[in-house]
């Protein structure tokens, strides 16, 4: 059975000859139900701020779960980032690997092309070459073999007198013939008669 204070202020015994002095034990009992109110109510308080602090704390053990939740995922995203970054760096790296052998590739056969362009075209001048030193040799051998062929001049016009000379019926009737064509135009001489061209 609990005891209120006001049950103690109020509480009477029943009385007795020569019992106890009804106002000293009334004054005692109002004090010490004074004091039992007194240490309820700061048994209250005490409950109280224990309450708060209970509150507080669970405040706390939430505040820090979220923050351990808050971590954890960005730990997480940070691990995820990090993948997803060293992946897209390797794509990247890899695909700069291939576009560089490319273009290496193409350099190497563009290069070969050009060496085989200058190539052909040394081969073509070298054949150009050959082709026109052919082409004067046999010139100058033509020319030469021309030289060779052609009959002297002045023993063609010393045979030419001399035949002259030994057909005179052929002169003078060329020369008639001349005269009879073209009249009042002086004939040719002979060809004996005719200075030889300087050589």
């Amino acid at each position: 059975m609990k005891i209120a204070p006001i049950d103690i202020a109020h509480k009477t015994f029943t009385r007795k000859v020569m019992g106890l002095d009804a106002d000293e034990v009334g004054d005692f009992l109002r004090d010490i139900a004074d004091q039992m109110e007194e240490i309820i109510r700061e048994r209250n308080t005490l409950k109280e701020m224990v309450r708060q602090r209970d509150l507080q704390i669970m405040e706390f053990k939430e505040r820090d779960e979220g923050l351990k939740a808050t971590i954890q995922t960005a730990t997480k995203m940070s691990e995820q980032i990090r993948i997803d970054a060293e992946r897209e760096a390797k794509l990247v790296i890899g695909d700069a690997q291939q576009k560089g052998e490319m273009i290496i590739k193409d350099s190497r056969d563009s290069l070969k092309k050009v060496y085989q362009e200058i190539s052909d075209i040394k081969r073509l001048r070298m054949q150009f070459e050959v082709n026109l030193r052919s082409l004067i040799q046999a010139h100058i051998a033509m020319l030469d073999q021309g030289h060779l062929a052609m009959p002297d001049p002045q023993i063609n016009l010393a045979h030419a007198a001399a035949v002259t000379g030994q057909m005179p019926g052929l002169q003078g009737a060329h020369q008639g013939a001349h005269t009879q064509a073209n009249p009042g135009v002086p004939p040719k001489m002979p060809v004996a008669a005719r200075p030889a061209p300087r050589a």
